[in-house]
């Protein structure tokens, strides 16, 4: 899921503001208060920033998605070739767990009886009536 874009309430605020103020005297200046100018120039740098922001946040998420793909492809990879050697020296020989896979013979499998058990317990009671 992609990140959301940033934006700033302050900013829009600001730019309104600026506006304002510009449509009452171009010129505006308030002595070390403030002017119109430095106004602009911090609007126009917090603009920067977020701009700056949310590219980092696009790529950021691009290379995501190509580090999925390319996980996933690099898996069917691992996959294919654990396969070939399954093929090719047996799903039980040591070729096979030198390349990773878990020969036949070491699987731990659970007992008939402990299976037959699990089977009841899952099978429901249908001609069940009370009185």
């Amino acid at each position: 899921m992609p990140r959301l874009k940033r934006s700033s309430r302050i900013l829009q605020k600001a730019q309104s503001r600026f506006l304002g103020l510009q449509a009452i005297n171009p010129n505006l200046d308030f002595g070390n208060a403030g002017n119109l100018q430095k106004l602009k120039q911090q609007i126009e740098q917090l603009q920067a920033k977020l701009d700056t922001y949310n590219t980092a946040i696009t790529v950021i998420d691009s290379s995501k998605i190509d580090i999925e793909l390319l996980e996933k492809g690099l898996s069917a990879l691992c996959e294919r070739l654990l396969l070939a050697v399954a093929v090719e020296y047996g799903k039980d020989s040591q070729e096979y767990m030198m390349a990773g896979g878990v020969r036949k013979s070491d699987r731990i499998r659970k007992s008939k009886a402990n299976r037959l058990k699990a089977s009841l317990e899952e099978a429901p009671t249908e001609n069940v009536q009370t009185a």
